[in-house]
């Protein structure tokens, strides 16, 4: 149990490291591929994305859904990927190798789709090399480049929101 409090902290020392570290260089560039992270105690719908991407003209093979569940017992073969707090070491270390490839793929635009703060789905979202991050909002503002504040059950609220401001930002 002490254990795992150090290990937490080590992670979370790990993540400042990242944000404070953070250049922020949002470019203009089309929305082509686009990742997601999903906490599957608040989210589970990920047949909602894919069809929001493909309304949007995302093709499928560029769109990557990863969900975070608590207890491994509960995944899903039929999920992209799935990850769970042992799929993580100290001081940020990724143990999942498919997970890794999320993390190192450069996608236009990552949605953080949780409410709850989980330092697991926090790393994942500070490591990752997206341009463009979105968030529900959270603890740390420092994540995401665009936080729209609604709660998770509200997808169709969520979807209109984003698709308003990419268009905005000239990202659609």
């Amino acid at each position: 149990m002490i254990l795992k409090v150090f290990k937490v902290k080590s992670n979370q020392k790990y993540i400042n490291k990242l944000l404070n570290a953070r250049q922020v260089a949002v470019s203009s560039t089309k929305v082509n591929t686009v990742g997601v992270i999903l906490n599957m105690n608040e989210f589970s719908d990920f047949e909602a994305f894919r069809l929001f991407f493909k309304s949007l003209g995302i093709q499928a093979s560029k769109a990557k859904i990863i969900a975070f569940v608590d207890d491994p017992k509960d995944s899903n073969e039929l999920w992209d990927t799935y990850f769970n707090p042992k799929h993580f070491g100290w001081k940020g270390k990724i143990n999942n190798t498919d997970l890794q490839t999320f993390v190192d793929t450069k996608f236009d635009v990552l949605i953080s789709y949780y409410k709850e703060s989980h330092v697991e789905l926090n790393l994942i979202t500070a490591a990752s090399k997206a341009n463009f991050k979105v968030g529900l909002t959270n603890d740390d503002e420092r994540l995401y480049d665009l936080m729209i504040n609604v709660k998770p059950n509200e997808f169709r609220v969520f979807k209109n929101e984003l698709k308003k401001y990419l268009t905005v930002l000239n990202k659609l």
